[in-house]
């Protein structure tokens, strides 16, 4: 990509998008375009297609998406399902509308089989039952992907699919509900940790930066202990969801971001394409190849917090995929390997987390 190529990134502002963003600008891009939700719906088809006409992207980047944990995506599964496919529908429509030169769509590892082997190879796609709580989810990505397969073989565009794996960084959502594993666990586990240690000034400053059902930190402390406990969180204790017993691998967000444009600059369909009639599986797994129980993972964060209190888990809640390990090694062979690992990773999430509150 030339640094003065005009790049869009949708969802700029989210996770992975505005990681990719920040990527992009320390590597010496000038001419990057994002537009908030407020004024640019990626479910409008009106919309998505006037703000192509007039910006005339040359590269795209689709890292917008509706995402969540296992309970968001079991409870509101037509949303998911559908909110995602007209994204996808949106912005690769109009990138091949508008001759994008190179067009890089972000899915997810949960496309592949509840039950397929492990450490999981892109060619495990489509091989078994999905996992049924994140069913809808995975199936949109999976179109996601076959639609820039079929793109790239129809139309000789140059699309790139990649499926990283789980997510964390700046810029997390740390929703009680609606978060992914991680953000959830460092939330509850400090707010659980705020009550045992008796530092309400806290407390009150986090609710007030992220409130809960609408309810901030100026209500009494009665309510904020009665609405903290629907959610498992207590002063002594916190219960986290299913058994602790799933295996997980995690990604810093900035890492994937950097492996997301490490693609764009040096990798093409051609370099990921296999040279039978039948042409599959050409999407790349982003990932550590490394792995980590969520049980050992919410220790860990206990570790960072400093908490004192107890770790219970609800098994009768649902797991979700016992276990989900990305092969990487047709990343590596391209060329990008991880650096950061859990340990320091969840020390930089939670340093981040605290310096909202702090501030």
């Amino acid at each position: 990509m030339e640094k003065s190529a005009k790049i869009y990134i949708a969802g700029h502002r989210g996770l992975v998008g505005s990681a990719i963003w920040n990527n992009l600008l320390s590597k010496g891009y000038t001419n990057l375009i994002g537009r908030p939700h407020g004024e640019l719906d990626l479910l409008d088809s009106v919309a998505v297609k006037r703000f192509f006409d007039d910006e005339q992207p040359e590269y795209v980047i689709l890292a917008a998406a509706h995402v969540g944990g296992i309970m968001a995506n079991n409870t509101y599964r037509a949303d998911f399902i559908y909110e995602n496919l007209q994204i996808q529908q949106n912005i690769i429509g109009e990138a091949f509308r508008h001759n994008v030169k190179k067009l890089l769509v972000l899915g997810s590892t949960c496309i592949y089989p509840r039950d397929c082997p492990q450490p999981i190879k892109e060619e495990y796609l489509l091989t078994g039952e999905l996992e049924y709580t994140n069913e809808p989810y995975a199936l949109s990505k999976i179109v996601g992907l076959k639609m820039c397969e079929s793109f790239n073989l129809q139309y000789g565009t140059n699309y790139i699919a990649v499926m990283p794996t789980n997510l964390y960084g700046p810029n997390d959502n740390f929703h009680l509900e609606n978060s992914h594993v991680m953000p959830a666990m460092i939330r509850k586990i400090f707010l659980s940790h705020c009550m045992h240690e008796g530092n309400w000034d806290a407390l009150r400053a986090d609710m007030n930066l992220r409130p809960v059902e609408g309810v901030n930190g100026t209500v009494g402390q009665a309510q904020l202990v009665a609405l903290l406990a629907k959610y498992g969180i207590s002063a002594d204790a916190v219960t986290l969801w299913g058994t602790g017993k799933p295996l997980r691998e995690f990604l810093w967000s900035e890492e994937m971001a950097d492996a997301s444009v490490f693609i764009m600059e040096n990798v093409d369909f051609k370099d990921v394409r296999n040279s039978g009639r039948e042409v599959r599986n050409c999407h790349i797994n982003i990932g550590t190849g490394k792995e980590i129980s969520i049980g050992d993972l919410a220790r860990l964060i206990a570790k960072t917090i400093g908490y004192k209190g107890a770790l219970h888990f609800d098994a009768s809640k649902p797991d979700g995929t016992p276990r989900k390990l990305c092969d990487v090694t047709k990343l590596h062979m391209l060329g990008w390997q991880h650096k950061i690992g859990i340990e320091e990773g969840v020390r930089k999430l939670y340093d981040w987390y605290l310096s909202g509150i702090n501030a």
